[in-house]
């Protein structure tokens, strides 16, 4: 009996390391999204990068064996887990190349209902997978029938890889100088986040998120010195007979592709955006995102920070900062209250009030999430409103209209765009995106010509969240030979830029002794409350005067580590903005997790 248990422990402990060597390198497989094959065998030509892939699969397959004590359990489990895991990457970067982080997990319920809103369809090769796990788990049963005895050695055996789990991860998934090592360069441009996650697979990074995903101090960080920094600085208040109204739109996968001369237009889609420019101060937001990642420029631009951390509790933000100044703050986003947990989170940032799907716009609408037909005329409805309060207004507000994905199926008969031989799919996606866009300038036409005539003083800002997007794996874009090459100013410019308008009427103009015309600069997102202020002439609070230092030398903090210094992109800065830099960074970490309860 006894010659016959170690062969049994041997036989299942091989079978178990072969299973989940199996499973590893099948969510390799799809780990390599659009690349496919190409991809990856790229992997294997990096033993370390498979092993960092692997090692984790065959980790949870026999803490699952030793926790159930049945093999197919632990094949079945680990099957489904990991394969659920790195189809949602597969179909995430599909949809909207954007990969799976860690982050995103406190946000299951927004993915999952966006899930509903893409055409997502398992092909052969998940069929075949989820065959194989149906096989698998009934060979298991009948031909892996090893088991432990001994609770107390399963126990230690558990606590074993527990402990290997969390050693690992601390010297391997968490270390940055290793990730940066391992250099899969072949298919890739460095200069794309994205790309870069595909190359290691899609554990391995997946896993490397979560150290991401940790608010975690900058290098040296040292609180007294951050706050003894950031209160050396005044607090200045906006003087009463400068108040004006603000009122701003981000206008969602907004773009002007006007810029892309190799596009041919039959209608003047821009033809308004662009008057309106010319009557403004306009410029373009480098934003953090493609495609996707709202939440990322919105949240920069009313907190003025160049990174941001999943919220949890009130927040110093510059909505907080129009508040101290006898400001009533509001806004409107007619989607639903949870996506990107806005109910919350607005509330943490300062406003008082917020207008959603739930509570107002969804009965307006009918049921459905409204375009900007109603929201526009509604954002002018709940400023008329707020006269009656004799308090001056901030609005901050976030579009639908014209989100993404759009249909490959005509939807009009206007042909916005010229097809030159572009196919029938691609270019649906791309005129019927045009269509949205047109009736976007339409409405904005409308709102400005009500404040135009506006008696009192009102500030329009603009701005887009970020590009739009176009086909999976950027299909339009690549029909229409953008330049994307991330490692060139123009490709890195085309994958990221979205523009931004400050408009202000004749009696803004006259208070604020500004004519709000001419050409901004290329910023990140967090600075463009300091164009705004700039132009009005205030000061602001104590860290509005802290960015203004880091803008005048660096006026992009970019997430793939780029910058933009004296109106160049660079990895590296100048001692003088490195040090400007890091002394922000340590500011901003003490600010944005200790709220000020009071202005002074």
């Amino acid at each position: 009996m006894r010659i016959f248990r170690i062969p049994a422990f041997i036989y299942t402990f091989l079978m178990l390391l072969i299973m989940g060597i199996g499973i590893g390198i099948v969510s390799l497989y799809f780990g390599a999204a659009y690349y496919g094959r190409l991809m990856f065998f790229t992997y294997f030509k990096f033993p370390s990068l498979i092993l960092l892939n692997i090692f984790p699969v065959v980790l949870l397959i026999f803490l699952i064996y030793l926790i159930s004590n049945r093999a197919w359990v632990s094949f079945l489990v680990t099957t489904v887990v990991v394969m659920l895991f790195s189809w949602v990457n597969y179909f995430k970067l599909q949809l909207r190349n954007d990969p799976l982080l860690a982050a995103d997990l406190s946000l299951i319920l927004e993915s999952i209902n966006m899930a509903g809103k893409y055409e997502i369809r398992l092909n052969w090769k998940m069929i075949c997978v989820i065959a194989a796990c149906v096989v698998g788990t009934l060979v298991s049963a009948f031909l892996v029938k090893g088991r432990i005895a001994s609770l107390r050695l399963r126990l230690a055996g558990i606590a074993l890889l527990l402990l290997t789990g969390a050693l690992s991860f601390k010297y391997a998934y968490s270390n940055t100088a290793l990730y940066k090592k391992i250099q899969n360069l072949e298919l890739i441009n460095r200069w794309s986040a994205t790309q870069t996650y595909i190359s290691k697979g899609f554990v391995y990074p997946f896993l490397y998120s979560i150290k991401t995903s940790l608010d975690k101090p900058p290098e040296g960080y040292d609180e007294k010195a951050a706050r003894e920094k950031l209160f050396s600085y005044e607090y200045s208040d906006i003087p009463e007979d400068k108040k004006v109204n603000v009122i701003a739109i981000m206008l969602e996968a907004y773009n002007d592709f006007t810029k892309f001369p190799q596009l041919e237009f039959n209608i003047d889609v821009y033809g308004y955006f662009h008057r309106l420019k010319a009557e403004s101060y306009s410029g373009e937001l480098v934003t953090n995102a493609f495609a996707g990642g709202t939440i990322d420029t919105e949240r920069c631009f009313l907190t003025g920070f160049s990174s941001l951390y999943n919220f949890r509790t009130k927040v110093n933000s510059y909505v907080w900062y129009f508040r101290e100044q006898g400001y009533r703050v509001e806004g409107s986003h007619p989607c639903y209250d949870w996506f990107y947990n806005r109910k919350n989170v607005n509330e943490y940032m300062g406003f008082e009030n917020y207008y959603y799907f739930e509570n107002y716009y969804g009965e307006l609408a009918g049921g459905r999430i409204a375009g900007d037909e109603i929201l526009f005329p509604h954002i002018i409805k709940l400023y008329e409103a707020n006269k009656a309060t004799g308090k001056p207004y901030f609005s901050f507000n976030v579009t639908y209209q014209n989100h993404g994905p759009y249909p490959a199926k005509k939807q009009t008969d206007l042909q916005y765009v010229k097809n030159k031989g572009y196919s029938e799919e691609e270019y649906n996606i791309l005129n019927n995106y045009f269509s949205g866009i047109y009736d976007t300038n339409r409405e904005l036409e409308s709102l400005i010509d009500y404040f135009r005539e506006e008696e009192e003083p009102v500030v329009v800002i603009l701005f887009s969240d970020h590009n739009p997007w176009m086909g999976d794996g950027n299909s339009v874009y690549k029909m229409l030979g953008v330049n994307f090459d991330l490692s060139s100013e123009e490709g890195f410019y085309n994958y990221y830029n979205a523009p931004y308008i400050i408009w202000a009427n004749d009696s803004a103009r006259r208070v604020l002794g500004n004519d709000f015309r001419g050409q901004g600069p290329a910023i990140g997102p967090g600075f463009l409350m300091n164009e705004f202020f700039r132009l009005a002439g205030y000061e602001g609070n104590e860290f509005m005067k802290l960015s203004n230092e880091l803008k005048s030398l660096v006026d992009v903090v970019h997430a793939t580590g780029r910058y933009k210094e004296a109106g160049r992109l660079t990895q590296e800065l100048s001692s003088k903005a490195r040090q400007k830099l890091n002394q922000f960074l340590q500011v901003q970490y003490y600010w944005r997790r200790n709220f000020r309860s009071s202005p002074k």
